[in-house]
């Protein structure tokens, strides 16, 4: 017997809606970071720094969930 297939096309379209977000928010980091995150080399200091370690470590968080690494790691 064959089970009549689920509608999943709401589903899917809200799938690829998060997709497309989450791509603008990728294009826009990738954007800034090839910017060097807009920080002037003369007035670097260790708060800059410390953003992009922050910044890291929320992407490490979503990087270890995505690929079942760190934390995640089965």
């Amino acid at each position: 017997m064959h089970k009549p297939r689920k509608d999943n096309s709401e589903a899917l379209a809200a799938f690829i809606t998060k997709k497309a977000e989450i791509d603008t928010m990728l294009e826009r980091l990738a954007a800034l970071s090839a910017a060097h995150f807009n920080v002037d080399p003369e007035t670097l200091h260790w708060g800059h720094v410390g953003d992009l370690g922050f910044y890291a470590s929320q992407l490490r968080r979503i990087t270890d969930s995505a690929f079942r690494e760190g934390e995640h790691a089965e």
